[in-house]
């Protein structure tokens, strides 16, 4: 059975989500990011999986559902962050990020039987899902993060290594207020649709 794995950070005000200010101030912002983090982590709680385990950047808080390891993210560049966070496991292991409270079980529960890795591109050029039957951190280490061009760079160091990839769905990321509002519309029962609502009632959007 898959490690389901989570890299995050500590949804504090001026730390993350700052995209989003303005309109939203920045403990706002925070409380859009708490809300899509533990979308994420109750969905991830709700996936079958042989260890669930928080990738942390920052000290947990209230959010934090029973039935998850935490373990600290690593120093350096997020390529670094995540290839540590692949090399503490032993066996299949999904990575996702916080950046995506719209995923579901079905999306998260993989089979690796007649596969190499699973691959989850996103809207804005990036990926949302990452996931590896023989977690080798070298295919991590080197990729550039955070550009158009970071998903097809990774998806290549797939290629190269010879691995038989599954695709999973593109998916958009919650970096900017568009992107909220699409993402709030794919998940309307979500915590982060909710707060979205609340939070942009209190502007006036």
């Amino acid at each position: 059975m898959t490690t389901l794995l989570v890299i995050a950070k500590e949804p504090r005000p001026g730390r993350v989500k700052t995209r989003l200010t303005p309109p939203f101030t920045p403990r706002e912002a925070a409380a859009l990011a708490e809300a899509a983090l533990v979308d994420t982590l109750r969905t991830v709680a709700a996936t079958p999986a042989r260890r669930r385990v928080l990738v942390l950047d920052g000290a947990p808080g209230s959010w934090l559902p029973p039935g998850f390891d935490v373990v600290p993210q690593c120093a350096g560049g997020l390529d670094e962050r995540l290839a540590a966070a692949f090399a503490g496991c032993d066996g299949p292991a999904l990575l996702i990020g916080m950046d995506t409270p719209q995923v579901t079980p079905a999306l998260l529960t993989v089979d690796f039987a007649d596969c190499d890795a699973y691959f989850g591109p996103a809207e804005d050029g990036g990926f949302w899902a990452l996931g590896l039957a023989h977690p080798d951190p070298e295919l991590l280490r080197g990729v550039p993060m955070s550009t158009p061009t970071t998903g097809a760079v990774q998806r290549e160091r797939l290629a190269v290594a010879g691995l038989r990839v599954r695709e999973l769905p593109r998916l958009r990321d919650v970096d900017t207020v568009g992107d909220a509002e699409v993402v709030a519309a794919a998940a309307p029962g979500s915590r982060f649709a909710a707060e979205l609502e609340r939070l942009g009632a209190a502007v006036g959007r």
